[in-house]
């Protein structure tokens, strides 16, 4: 009968919970129906993910070509740069030399003065030389206004070729500019995608891994049920062999005395103090349309840190139980019992009588996919009931 209990125990410790081992089995093929759901779904988003970066990769392709452009763009300017630096030196010393012959002309003509242009025009002996001195003066003009005006064209050269080079300057920097923006967009969005690939195949590797759990937990529940079926059959087959013996049902585990845990409701206090990351219920997964269903509380605390018994009851279990690590189970009597799982060291062993408050084990990860946690439970006839109502 002691045997049959624990059978029972740790079968209510597979995820998919219900009555008996049956039903318990059937929960468990409905999780990893809903698990390869998920598996087929991530594999698809796998898909369209990979080919949205094949896609990437392909604009990414674009997008050199338009660096490879702007690159060319950017040689033609400063070669641009290059040639109107030149010419504006060419232009700078052709300038200079301009306005060297007008100061010569200038000094030239202060140190003559006046006087020198009235003696040049009185100085002739006769009217035509002095016709030819008129005119000889007039080439001298037209020459200084030639002068001056290619020296004014010089420098309106000078000016727009500076401003060309400017111009020239301001589109480099931009291009420049363009060029590390393109490169800037090119990286993040290249990553952007990576790292959601990333998600994805671990999303489906925890699918896979949780579905390998699952599997497991299948299979040891048909064997618990094979077990459970063959202690039937003995017992069974034990009162045929008795003569005149009728049949009759197999007789039902006496009750555990009830030490009071229904009172106690909404007084309790949590085994331990940490951070709640699952409740029980439903949830949904924050990217996949589907849902999985928590029958416990998920509480993170520091590794070592002490599980309390929140009530009086004793051990019934308290060993390694795949895919719960760790796992403490006390019976409280009247139908109750608490689960307590991925403990790194157990305290208690299997018959001990606790009370409330008293530590039963340590906080650890074994087997745990979310690090150093406490997974909870309260169980009243085989059935989970959230805790929540229970503890504070």
């Amino acid at each position: 009968m002691r045997l049959l209990c624990i059978l029972l125990m740790l079968a209510a410790a597979s995820p998919g919970w219900g009555d008996n081992p049956k039903d318990e089995l059937k929960g468990v093929k409905r999780e990893i129906k809903a698990k390869r759901q998920l598996i087929t779904k991530t594999r698809k988003v796998e898909a369209v993910v990979s080919t949205e970066l094949q896609e990437i990769d392909r604009s990414l392709e674009r997008k050199m070509n338009d660096l490879g452009s702007l690159d060319r763009d950017l040689r033609n300017v400063e070669s641009n740069l290059d040639r109107t630096g030149r010419t504006i030196a060419l232009v700078t010393e052709e300038t200079n030399q301009k306005k060297r012959e007008i100061e010569r002309r200038l000094v030239s003509l202060y140190k003559a003065g006046e006087l020198g242009a009235l003696r040049m025009f009185f100085s002739a002996e006769s009217f035509p030389q002095m016709a030819e001195n008129v005119r000889y003066m007039r080439s001298i003009l037209e020459n200084d206004k030639k002068i001056f005006a290619e020296y004014t064209v010089k420098i309106e050269e000078l000016r727009r070729l500076k401003a060309s080079l400017e111009q020239d300057m301001t589109r480099k920097e931009r291009i420049k500019s363009g060029i590390a923006s393109k490169k800037r967009e090119i990286e993040q969005e290249k990553n952007k995608k990576f790292a959601y690939l990333i998600k994805v195949r671990q999303d489906r590797k925890g699918y896979e891994s949780s579905l390998k759990e699952l599997q497991a937990n299948a299979s040891r529940l048909q064997a618990m049920l094979n077990r459970l079926e063959a202690l039937s059959r003995k017992k069974l087959s034990s009162r045929h062999e008795k003569p005149g013996s009728k049949l009759k049902p197999l007789p039902e585990l006496p009750p555990v005395p009830d030490r009071g845990f229904a009172s106690q409701r909404g007084r309790m206090g949590l085994p331990v103090r940490g951070e709640i990351i699952e409740t029980y219920g439903k949830h949904k997964h924050p990217e996949f349309n589907s849902y999985t269903f928590s029958k416990g509380l998920s509480i993170a605390a520091g590794a070592g840190t002490e599980i309390k018994a929140i009530y009086d009851g004793s051990v019934i279990f308290a060993d390694y139980f795949k895919g719960y690590g760790n796992m403490i189970i006390v019976d409280h009597g009247g139908g109750y019992f608490s689960l307590y799982a991925h403990a790194a060291k157990i305290t208690k062993k299997v018959g001990a009588e606790v009370g409330k408050n008293e530590t039963l084990a340590t906080v650890g990860d074994v087997d745990s996919t979310k690090g150093p946690m406490l997974y909870f439970e309260i169980r009243h006839q085989g059935k989970p009931v959230d805790p929540a109502g229970w503890v504070r």
